[in-house]
């Protein structure tokens, strides 16, 4: 008996393992890509609350590439959030060289704000 052989009806090659025959099955190649603290959270949240989508996006080879995009539009959006929130608070240089304390303080309140928002927005949507 053969360890492996070919089925033309479905197209794919069967390998024997024990005493079954297996799909040989493969992931197409996916590009290496830096997934950052928000990729990372939009992979964990999908696998926990979006399982098919996951999974689509797994065996499709986009999981990656998909991380990628919203990690970098979360970067965007974070950085871009803080600026303007801080802007709008009056948390300015001049505050940071009177006051270090109560500029971080404020810093820290429009982090965690913009962090919010972000998830809420991207992340976990």
């Amino acid at each position: 008996m053969e360890n492996r052989f070919y089925n033309e009806k479905n197209g794919l090659w069967y390998e024997l393992q024990g005493d079954y025959y297996l799909p040989c099955l493969t992931l197409s190649e996916q590009e290496e890509v830096e997934i950052g603290v928000w990729g990372q959270r939009r992979r964990q949240y999908l696998k926990q609350h979006q399982r098919v989508l996951y999974y689509n996006l797994l065996t499709t080879g986009k999981l990656n590439s998909h991380l990628a995009e919203i990690n970098e539009q979360a970067e965007e959006m974070f950085s871009r959030l803080v600026d303007q929130l801080a802007e709008k608070e009056g948390i300015t240089e001049k505050l940071k060289a009177e006051n270090q304390m109560v500029w971080v303080q404020w810093m820290n309140n429009i982090r965690n704000s913009a962090m919010e928002i972000v998830n809420s927005e991207l992340i976990y949507a």
